[in-house]
């Protein structure tokens, strides 16, 4: 079945007019009065004040739960699931099975685990787990502290041609931290180390990744120190890239002053001159995606001592919204966010998607950017709404979310 988009603007588009034509489950035209004689009309100018904006799907790359609810909310049909499950993603038959988890609703990518049990001493069959259908390899929530390990890690991963996934913090510094080392952490007495485990860890994957020509992203980075070392990577045509999440760029240390655990992440919030440096990076190009984190917790997990209480937020459904902000105060255009959130995923993880072009998979959304709503923890679709923005008030909400041609109710 034919179905034609009218009355609307697409991301990459900078007047109103242009239609967009899906085929069964893939986009046969983009282009201004493109309407076949079969085609069904779909008048967005009646779903959506002014017709709203057609963009590609979100595809969330690192998230640690796979949550309908909460990416249907938030505009993604696509997830790439960190190896960080139980059991953990290391065997071809986990990870098939960790393919058909979202079925219907959303696509998952499995990510393997780089180490067995992502121990980070004995490699993971790479080469079997791609056969698989992993589409990367990640060292989950830690850091590989030997570098020898990490080396074949990089040298096996580029033999399979599968980029590598990797959490950026020294271990030998951060130890049992829940905070950066700074004056925050000093005057709420919480174990910290200093921001600068990030760089460490950074520099010596960055180095390893040269040697064996690997492709290398980071799924987090967070501090200036991080942010320079990627720069020059880049510069010298390093194939490197780099993520963040919205509450590295809208929230710094502060904002565990009251103790409040749901500001328990990981990496840690840094200092204001750190955010700064990541809004000035996502401007600059250096960061490459912006992702949720997402990852649920619980009161059993969060209603604790903040040093006691599990790292993580869930992020899906506000990705969109957030996201959305750097729009408004200029730092990004809309078709470079929409790069951040489904182009650049999708080439991360070697998918043909992301963006609207002809022949690429009908997976897009119409969104209203301008309709208001709160974010509240107690009404979030996720199955836990551990998120540091409760009661924050922001604008875009997804009106229609289609995956593959068929719309997601």
């Amino acid at each position: 079945m034919k179905r034609a988009f009218i009355n609307t603007r697409l991301v990459s588009a900078d007047t109103q007019g242009t239609t967009l034509v899906i085929d069964g489950d893939t986009i046969a035209a983009v282009a201004p009065n493109a309407i076949p004689g079969d085609a069904d009309i779909v008048d967005c100018a009646q779903l959506v004040r002014g017709g709203g904006l057609l963009a590609p799907a979100i595809i969330d790359l690192g998230v640690f739960a796979v949550d309908k609810a909460a990416c249907r909310a938030g505009g993604i049909v696509r997830v790439g699931l960190m190896p960080d499950q139980s059991p953990v993603l290391d065997d071809p038959g986990i990870i098939q099975r960790a393919a058909d988890m979202g079925k219907p609703a959303i696509w998952v990518h499995p990510i393997a685990a780089a180490t067995r049990g992502l121990a980070g001493v004995d490699l993971a069959e790479i080469a079997i787990a791609r056969d698989a259908g992993a589409r990367a390899v990640a060292t989950g929530r830690r850091w590989i502290a030997d570098s020898g390990v990490m080396r074949r890690v990089l040298a096996y991963a580029h033999d399979c041609d599968l980029t590598v996934i990797v959490h950026a913090e020294d271990s030998g510094l951060t130890g049992n931290a829940v905070a950066t080392a700074g004056e925050t952490a000093t005057r709420l007495g919480l174990p910290s180390a200093p921001a600068i485990a990030e760089a460490l860890a950074i520099a010596r994957d960055l180095l390893l990744a040269e040697e064996t020509g690997a492709r290398i992203h980071f799924r987090q980075v967070t501090t200036a120190a991080g942010f320079d070392l990627i720069r020059r990577a880049k510069s010298r045509g390093l194939p490197v890239t780099c993520g963040i999440t919205p509450a590295h760029l809208f929230l710094s240390d502060i904002a565990m002053s009251d103790f409040r655990t749901f500001a328990h992440l990981s990496p840690p919030l840094r200092a204001e001159s750190d955010r700064q440096a990541a809004r000035a990076a996502v401007a600059d190009g250096t960061i490459d995606i912006l992702c949720s984190g997402h990852d649920p917790r619980g009161p059993e997990e969060k209603r604790l001592p903040f040093a006691d209480s599990a790292p993580g937020m869930a992020g899906a459904e506000t990705l969109l919204a957030l996201a959305l902000g750097l729009v408004r105060d200029e730092t990004v255009a809309i078709d470079r966010l929409f790069a951040l959130l489904a182009t650049n995923p999708a080439r991360i993880l070697g998918l043909e998607t992301g963006a609207l072009k002809v022949g690429a998979p009908a997976d897009f959304m119409l969104l209203d950017r301008d309709a208001p709503w709160q974010i509240d923890t107690d009404r979030m679709a996720a199955k836990a709404g551990n998120t540091p923005f409760d009661k924050l008030p922001v604008q875009g909400k997804v009106a229609r979310l289609f995956k593959g041609g068929a719309e997601l109710a």
